[in-house]
């Protein structure tokens, strides 16, 4: 019987449609119909449980699912014994205290004896006790951001990303308590064959992450100019050279971080690099 890998994704959301693009990208389709829970690989050993992205820390962790990816935030709230198996880069968000728009902020110590209103309620105790503050914690499920307005609590602790939902809700965001991302979370004690299985599917991920944050160029360099255009790519390991029909003349090829981008490119074209190309990697095996 051949052995299959089990994942669990959210079911719905951001955290959902980017997670199944980083699989497809990885090579991995799912026979996923309208409403189904459950879905199968036609071409790689993998089953995919859809569920409430607050479920996934526990389902994994009872090893229901082997894999699972989930919000850093969700992980930490949760605190089960998980292993991150990979960090995705994407999802990001924070989770922040935030409090009434007019009210003057003097430090965390604004806090001292108010109460915040949270759905979550394990890493906001864990922090106003690292920072010795006594405040009554609210815990509600959803729309935490109305609770100062209908007086239900001074302040809130929430999740954060562009800020817009704390501004139309007339709060400002005063501290962040921590960074979360999309994590690849596995089970501990893996089989040996699902482990290998993990490995596989890492391997595939990092190839995609890597051609993602990296471009490919080529430009024309005067002979002359060969030498300091190398010394100015940060490739892989060193640039490929190939002589021009014109005399005088290479072609330079290379790879670089696209988060260095546009500062190399600056300084290719004021050394000399003329009819530079920028394309797009679809993988990038390390």
């Amino acid at each position: 019987m051949e052995t299959k890998i089990r994942i669990a994704l959210q079911k719905k959301g951001r955290l959902n449609e980017d997670s199944m693009k980083l699989l497809k990208e990885a090579g991995i389709k799912f026979n996923s119909g309208s409403g189904k829970l459950v879905a199968s690989s036609p071409n790689f050993p993998i089953e995919v449980l859809y569920l409430r992205d607050d479920d996934i820390p526990q389902t994994v962790a009872d090893s229901v699912a082997d894999i699972g990816i989930v919000g850093e935030n969700e992980m930490a709230e949760k605190n089960f014994d998980l292993t991150i198996a990979k960090r995705l880069g994407f999802s990001k968000c924070r989770l922040s205290l935030a409090i009434p728009k007019a009210d003057e902020y003097p430090g965390n110590k604004y806090f001292e004896g108010k109460k915040i209103a949270t759905s979550y309620p394990v890493i906001l105790e864990k922090y106003l006790k690292e920072q010795n503050i006594k405040a009554d914690i609210h815990e509600i499920a959803g729309s935490v951001e109305i609770a100062p307005g209908i007086g239900l609590a001074d302040g809130i602790f929430d999740i954060v990303s562009s800020g817009s939902t704390l501004v139309a809700n007339r709060l400002k965001e005063v501290e962040v308590v921590m960074q979360s991302e999309a994590l690849l979370v596995s089970a501990p004690n893996l089989s040996p064959e699902k482990q290998q299985l993990l490995d596989e599917i890492i391997f595939r991920i990092n190839s995609v992450m890597a051609a993602n944050s990296n471009k490919y160029i080529l430009m024309n360099v005067p002979n002359d100019k060969v030498d300091e255009i190398v010394n100015v790519l940060p490739g892989m390991k060193s640039p490929t050279v190939l002589p021009l029909a014109d005399k005088g003349w290479s072609s330079v090829h290379s790879v670089i971080q696209e988060k260095k981008f546009w500062e190399i490119i600056g300084q290719l074209k004021s050394i000399g690099a003329e009819g530079i190309l920028v394309i797009p990697i679809e993988k990038m095996i390390l």
